[in-house]
């Protein structure tokens, strides 16, 4: 597909809108389109490169604002932390395993998305555990395989919501560029 100025501005949309919505109060825990942007990315964008921007600076953004709101004293959770590159390397992660997708296989699709959540959550858990990361009482984790076990179990709420927000935004996004593809297609034949 071509890239012109209308999926541009739609791409540019989609970062911001994804962004804004991670802040929101009251959203499920981990409930959230970046992963599904990540796969999407990787497997929808020719230039490799350029896969990488659209989660990368949805999340960028969204960090900037919960900072914005951190500073102001309208959140408790900080923007930016120590730490946080490793996300930022995650996602990117992410992104390379959306380049084994093909957006016209729904199989694939639904199989990239489940091993980009699980992949996320094992490793940013284990990060945590090696890096000590502190728990729910701020006591950082035994390093222990306990500890470990701990930690996975204290992210376990975040992965329900991470394997819903993937799969519902990944059927949107895959979903929505599958009838753009067959639209652009019918108006092509139909101009034909």
């Amino acid at each position: 597909m071509k890239v012109n100025t209308s999926i541009l501005v739609s791409f540019i949309l989609l970062v911001v809108i994804a962004s804004v919505y991670r802040i929101i109060p009251g959203r499920p825990w981990g409930f959230t389109p970046q992963i599904a942007m990540a796969l999407f990315g990787g497997s929808i964008v020719k230039d490799k490169k350029f896969a990488f921007l659209m989660p990368l600076a949805s999340m960028f953004l969204s960090d900037l604002l919960y900072e914005l709101l951190y500073i102001n004293n309208l959140t408790s959770i900080e923007g930016f932390y120590s730490g946080q590159w490793i996300n930022y390397l995650l996602f990117a992660g992410l992104t390379a395993i959306g380049f084994f997708i093909q957006h016209n296989k729904w199989f694939q699709i639904l199989a990239g998305s489940v091993v980009g959540v699980f992949a996320y959550f094992v490793l940013s858990n284990f990060t945590v555990w090696i890096g000590g990361g502190l728990d729910i009482n701020n006591v950082p984790y035994p390093k222990t395989f306990n500890g470990l076990m701990y930690c996975f179990a204290a992210g376990l709420p975040f992965l329900k919501g991470m394997l819903t927000g993937t799969l519902f935004f990944s059927a949107v996004l895959f979903g929505g560029y599958y009838l753009l593809q067959k639209t652009q297609t019918s108006k092509q034949t139909a101009g034909a």
